[in-house]
């Protein structure tokens, strides 16, 4: 019998029409083998409407690198194109960044507190003229996240058919492996590529075959396009070397010649031979090669700058060494070994997928023309999953930035950077609640490692003590202000970077890694403390601040974006030091500074309703906006990732919607913007409003007006926030555990889910949940606890407190 893998569905047609060529002269055998068929064909079919599908395919080959198919490692990524006789496998390393280290904090100290009067006086543009001269950094700007290279193969012979024409054609990347696969034809000989980086091994993996022993005909390279060179180093070895050449460029680091690196590939045959030769290896009438590639820098984490103690070519030397006697089997299974056990922790399943025997261009295009598809989230979602583990993990110690690890460009769309007033934050809104808490590490390194810069941005810009950041760095620890004085100044990202580490907490339950995060929270907390004021209400402010990106209209028709007390800013504050409090008490701290803290959030600003619109107000004055429509929802960091606006505060709760709702009415009227990552945030706000239906509506509109050829989400351009703030969202919509000691069971599920299964997802304490539902109601839920506990479970209107065993499945019954 055909005992294929049922997600190779394109090889059904060879099984389905197998009778007529084998049986055409024997009519009555012939039916006897169409009904067997027929019956194993509606099984096939029926299993794959029940599978969920993870694996990404296409008929063609990539004709650009948004068609291409990301794989990584956490430290390495490459753009797979699948594309014949002349492939591109573009690849980067995290830390390699053009720029320096510079010290570049403005020091205000001695103008801060007049800016700060003026700003509470009203006299905002005399506030803001000041700020310009007082605040901005010199260099004001960072430089860009890069490239490695490019590995380029060139096949001998001719494909088959005609020009765009592909047959027998196939490329796959499978999400639960991490292999990008392709098959195609050249003069008649079957080719396989198979390509991964193994987080194990910390190399790219390639290997070429044939199904016609000594028919392998081909020449791999490795090449950039600039501040580097490639030489042989061996009889089976070439070596990538160079140096980033900085040019003049206003606003930017000085120019000059800064950090070093190293790709290094070596490469093996079955049968013919090979020869490197220049930049290349010459592989002859061979039936196999394989090849490892790997790369590195002499970037130091702990120092935030590149390090001339660190060697890139001994590094990629030390790390090929230790794979150049195992063999590619070896490899290979033992990454997906360690790939797979990350990525099956978590499955979901809503039961709709016929469409997956369609290739993944031909469904997402179906998504877009207005066809329900289901399967297609499910297979997103994952993809989300899949693309966190592979851009921020051992071996990396880098976060994933805008694009990930994933970039071709040598001067990339915002740099590539990590942005700080919202974009790095949703790259990891999915990593606990899809249990892939190790992928929040790399961040936790940034954070801590920030530390140290974010001192003198909080002494010398805001005459504060403790440490803070502006709304973007780099690898080099820029905390300054970057960009402008009004984009940039945003002194509360580090509240809300750290706010990551209190949830790493809750999600683990892991006390020791509390204590080590601990003084990274405190101080903080200790910046917020000495660098608030009172505003004329006696109510604690911050000055000078701004709503992320955000202006807003005076009645004299002037604009601005410097405020104080900007809305997110108390919000942050009240969040920030409610946690402290519950850290602080946890590790037994000085019980009068966590009283100090207390005394704080009794003195900040409510969060306001708008007299005028009932919205949540964005400013602690009702400012006119100037983009109603605008991207960023600051004002509702309350309500997601927040845990303020929740429907125990009816008011608040009932002006978030109308919030949500007058946004993205002058949104459609073209007075603002919807990007990719905009659109992931609403479903995250409408599953924490338990509006499913809603939530559904935003994840399909994200899928129809967001998604690239390969499955990156457009801001547009490319920006991978999205892709994450997706997956949350779709998580969000099946389990919330932001209020305390309260699970809660499908709280936003849409009617379109009508029956579903899910695994894996975690709640706050360390609790694996599984559950499953029909006719949108759940049948059956199971609670995992890594500790024991006992906590309240709720369900629609019902809530039930739960006794849960370390260790144990607890079945859990509350669907009266």
């Amino acid at each position: 019998m055909y005992t294929k893998k049922v997600e190779n569905r394109k090889d059904l047609h060879v099984w389905i029409f197998f009778p007529y060529f084998v049986c055409k002269s024997n009519p009555i055998q012939m039916k006897k083998i169409i009904s067997t068929i027929s019956i194993y064909t509606c099984f096939c079919f029926a299993i794959m409407a029940q599978t969920p599908n993870q694996t990404i395919w296409y008929e063609q080959p990539a004709n650009n690198w948004n068609e291409a198919l990301p794989i990584g490692n956490g430290r390495l990524g490459a753009m797979v194109y699948g594309a014949f006789p002349n492939e591109t496998i573009q690849f980067n390393e995290e830390s390699l960044w053009a720029g320096c280290q510079t010290q570049s904090d403005a020091d205000a100290r001695t103008s801060l507190k007049t800016i700060q009067q003026l700003l509470l006086d009203g006299e905002i543009a005399k506030a803001a003229a000041l700020a310009e001269e007082s605040l901005k950094s010199a260099p004001l700007r960072i430089r860009s996240y890069q490239p490695v290279g490019d590995i380029t193969i060139q096949y001998a012979g001719s494909p088959a058919g005609r020009r765009g024409e592909y047959p027998g054609y196939r490329r796959q990347l499978d999400l639960e492996t991490g292999i990008a696969t392709s098959t195609f034809e050249l003069d008649g000989i079957g080719i396989t590529q198979e390509v991964f980086i193994s987080a194990v091994n910390d190399v790219i993996g390639i290997r070429i075959s044939s199904n016609q022993a000594g028919k392998l005909n081909f020449k791999l390279s490795l090449s950039r396009k600039q501040d580097a060179s490639v030489n042989v180093t061996g009889n089976n070895e070439i070596t990538l070397t160079g140096q980033i050449v900085d040019l003049p460029k206003r606003d930017a680091s000085p120019a000059g010649m800064y950090m070093k690196f190293a790709a290094r590939a070596a490469g093996y045959h079955k049968g013919g031979s090979l020869t490197t030769v220049n930049n290349s290896f010459f592989v002859e009438n061979a039936d196999e090669a394989v090849f490892y590639i790997t790369a590195a820098t002499d970037y130091n984490l702990s120092i935030l700058n590149f390090d001339r103690t660190i060697d890139p070519i001994q590094k990629c030397e030390t790390i090929l060494s230790q794979v150049k006697n195992k063999p590619f089997d070896t490899v290979k299974s033992d990454h997906i070994k360690d790939h797979m056990a990350l990525f099956n922790r978590v499955s979901l399943n809503l039961y709709d997928e016929m469409n997956s025997t369609q290739p993944t261009n031909k469904r997402l295009e179906a998504v877009k023309n207005g066809t329900d598809d289901k399967g297609f989230t499910t297979l997103l979602f994952q993809y989300g999953r899949y693309l966190l583990m592979n851009s921020s993990r051992k071996p990396g110690i880098l976060p994933a930035n805008l694009q990930g690890i994933w970039n071709q460009e040598f001067d990339a769309p915002w740099n590539a950077d990590f942005h700080t007033n919202i974009n790095i934050q949703m790259n990891y809104w999915p990593a606990e609640v899809c249990n892939l808490s190790e992928s929040f590490l790399p961040l936790n390194n940034l954070i801590n490692a920030l530390r140290i810069p974010g001192r003198i941005t909080a002494e010398k810009t805001y005459n504060s003590t403790g440490w803070t950041m502006n709304h973007l760095t780099d690898v080099f620890g820029r905390t300054a202000i970057s960009d402008g004085v009004g984009w940039g100044t945003y002194p509360m990202a580090a509240s809300w970077l750290v706010l990551h580490q209190w949830e790493h907490y809750l999600f683990t339950k892991d006390l020791h890694y509390l204590r080590e995060a601990w003084p990274v929270m405190k101080e903080a907390a200790d910046f917020v403390l000495n660098f608030i004021i009172r505003d004329k209400n006696g109510k604690w402010v911050t000055a000078p601040s701004n709503s992320p990106e955000n202006r807003y209209r005076l009645p004299t028709g002037e604009t601005f974006m410097l405020t104080y007390g900007a809305t997110k800013d108390i919000q942050l504050i009240r969040e920030l030091f409610n946690a402290c409090i519950k850290a602080g008490n946890l590790l037994g701290d000085d019980k009068k500074y966590l009283t100090r803290l207390l005394s704080v959030i009794k003195d900040l600003p409510p969060t306001k309703v708008s007299p005028r619109y009932g919205i949540i107000q964005e400013w602690i004055e009702d400012y006119e906006e100037v983009e109603p429509g605008h991207r960023h929802m600051s004002q509702l960091f309350g309500l997601y990732p927040g845990s303020e606006i929740t429907p125990a505060n009816k008011t608040l709760f009932e002006a978030a919607k109308k919030t949500i709702e007058r946004r993205q009415e002058y949104a459609r009227q073209g007075q603002g913007s919807s990007p990719g990552w905009s659109k992931a945030w609403l479903i995250n706000f409408y599953a924490r409003l338990g509006n499913g239906d809603a939530a559904w509506h935003k994840a399909v509109e994200l899928q129809r007006e967001r998604i690239l050829f390969n499955l990156f989400t457009d801001h547009p351009p490319f920006q991978i926030d999205a892709n994450f703030g997706f997956t949350a969202g779709i998580a969000e919509m099946l389990i919330q555990s932001h209020q305390d000691n309260l699970i809660s069971l499908l709280p936003a599920l849409p009617k379109a889910w009508d029956k579903g299964e899910v695994k894996g997802l975690k709640a706050r304490g360390n609790i694996t949940v599984d559950m499953k539902w029909e006719n949108n109601r759940l049948t059956a839920a199971t609670l995992v606890a890594a500790y024991d506990c006992i906590i309240q479970v709720k369900y629609n209107d019902r809530t039930q407190k739960i006794a849960l065993k370390s260790g144990i499945a607890n079945p859990i019954d509350i669907r009266k």
